[in-house]
């Protein structure tokens, strides 16, 4: 096959979403197809006039037998083009719905979506809780797929050593990632000993600044680094020498950032906000819902000053995580989904 994937640019930015693109279509490379990545200029999700017309001109500039894959965080650009879409049997990846995360386009970006949703030739989710989140803006069960994202086998994390437990958390600094969740629930815990280090880029600035003044607004600016963007090896060194994973997000179509802890053994923490906790393995995490630092604080108590009580999450982790899908499967049923749809 031919593909071309429409994507908001950058292909290489740091996020779970852009790293499953890259990942499948150099899978889908390996296989044999043809991969051609088009990157979409302009705003998304909700997209400018910039957008609208990076999308047209993507789309006008398909082959003949290209198949049209576009990422769901550019897939509302595309909504003055559904027939086109219809015409192409134009395959979407939907890490999860955009009109499900709030905001002020919330409506205005559900309405593109039913009608986009319905005139895709395949629908291909990164979980089954994203599948079954996607009837109800109008598309047909029959066009949905999923595709887990894989894992790479990784050494067991080594932990920091002590004094003290260090906490990794990996995601964009945006507020469907919880992180001000997570510091509140953090600041209840200065008792005991611990650091915590964010691993993501800034995706929303203003956000990010909050994070910044609300972590010395509770005084625990000597204990949390923000760490930005960062490189795979530095990412690998940040999972090596944790101690606990942590992460209290509001909504996750998969959570792939608490997948890869898992499979290097590390126990997690988390919110339990979307598809997350269906990767976790029995004993392997403590758990509160979305938003609620209190419990989340709560359940973080123990195992940051109980290092048996650690070693044993840990152990449950790693097993866990050595059942995850791998990556090398992941490409194939991709194909096999671009096949449902018409294509091949």
């Amino acid at each position: 096959m031919k593909i071309a994937l429409l994507v908001p640019g950058p292909i290489d930015t740091v996020s779970g979403g852009y790293l499953y693109d890259r990942r499948l279509m150099d899978g889908l490379r390996t296989l044999g197809h043809s991969v051609r990545i088009v990157e979409l200029a302009g705003r998304h999700p909700m997209p400018d006039a910039e957008a609208e017309a990076s999308a047209r001109d993507a789309f006008a500039g398909l082959g003949g037998n290209e198949v049209p894959v576009i990422d769901g965080l550019g897939l509302p650009a595309f909504a003055p083009l559904a027939s086109e879409m219809a015409a192409r049997c134009a395959v979407a990846i939907i890490h999860h719905a955009t009109s499900l995360e709030p905001g002020p386009h919330q409506s205005a970006l559900a309405d593109r979506e039913r009608a986009l949703f319905r005139v895709c030739g395949r629908l291909v989710t990164t979980s089954a809780y994203t599948a079954k989140s996607l009837p109800p803006l109008g598309a047909d069960p029959a066009h949905i797929g999923v595709v887990e994202p894989g894992t790479d086998p990784a050494p067991r994390a080594k932990g920091s050593g002590g004094p003290g437990a260090r906490i990794l958390s990996v995601g964009s600094l945006i507020p469907r990632k919880g992180h001000d969740v997570l510091l509140r629930a953090l600041a209840r815990l200065t008792d005991l000993d611990w650091t915590l280090r964010i691993a993501g880029p800034p995706a929303d600035p203003v956000h990010a600044q909050g994070l910044v003044a609300l972590t010395e607004e509770l005084g625990l600016t000597a204990r949390v680094s923000f760490l930005g963007p960062v490189t795979d090896a530095a990412l690998e060194a940040e999972y090596q020498s944790a101690d606990i994973f942590a992460l209290a997000t509001f909504f996750e179509g998969f959570g792939m950032a608490a997948a890869e802890a898992q499979a290097r053994g590390l126990p997690l923490a988390l919110c339990t906000g979307g598809a997350i906790t269906d990767l976790v393995g029995p004993g392997a995490a403590i758990l509160a819902a979305p938003g609620d630092a209190n419990s989340l604080s709560r359940g973080m108590r123990r195992p940051l000053f109980d290092t048996s009580l650690r070693a044993d999450m840990a152990e449950a982790s790693w097993k866990a995580g050595q059942s995850l899908p791998r990556w090398d499967d992941r490409a194939g049923l991709f194909a096999a989904e671009l096949e449902a749809a018409g294509h091949g």
